[in-house]
Formats: structure tokens, sequence, C-alpha cells
């Protein structure tokens, strides 16, 4: 399954609570603001980072730029995916969970 989530974890508590639902071997992908959820040096990397071992962990690259972040900047282990990148896991996955 994939799941996306398009919260800041600063403003809400949707990461958190997709990463405790998601089954091991599902994609999570950050999106919008949910990007910031994927930041290194945060409150949240270490559970995220924790969550890394069970799912795959995705942020959309062009959400990253647009925010003036750069994928040097995520937790190792995640992932920045462009478009197409977003369009192959939906691809992949049988159903898409929306964390909003």
């Amino acid at each position: 399954m994939l799941h996306t989530v398009n919260k800041s974890p600063f403003e809400s508590s949707s990461l958190k609570t997709c990463l405790s639902f998601a089954k091991s071997g599902s994609d999570v992908l950050l999106i919008e603001d949910g990007v910031y959820g994927g930041l290194s040096g945060s409150a949240h990397t270490s559970w995220v980072a924790e969550a890394l071992g069970d799912v795959r962990v995705y942020a959309l690259e062009p959400d990253l730029k647009a925010r003036g972040l750069s994928g040097d900047r995520l937790i190792p282990g995640i992932e920045a995916v462009g478009y197409d990148g977003f369009v192959e896991l939906a691809c992949a996955n049988d159903k898409i969970q929306n964390w909003l």
C-alpha cells in the first residue's frame, strides 16, 4: 500500500499516525508540507528513522524544492523522487491511503 502524507509533522499528527498504521513493506510518500517530516535533525527524525526499518519512505522532490530544501537534508534512507517516481509508486501499489 502507498501512504501519502501532505501535512507537516509540526502542525499535524498525520505522519506519526501513518507510520504507526503502515504495515511492513509499505511505501510512504511525503508530499506538500509533509516533506518537512523527512528532514534530518528535527524533533521527528528519530521515530521516522526507526520506521525506515519496516517501510520505505520517499519525499517528492518538487515539493522539497518549492520549500527551498534539497534532498541532502533528508534522513538517510529517505529517497527523493520526482513526479515520475510518484506515478511509479502509485502504479506499483494496489491501494493508496491519503493521510490528511
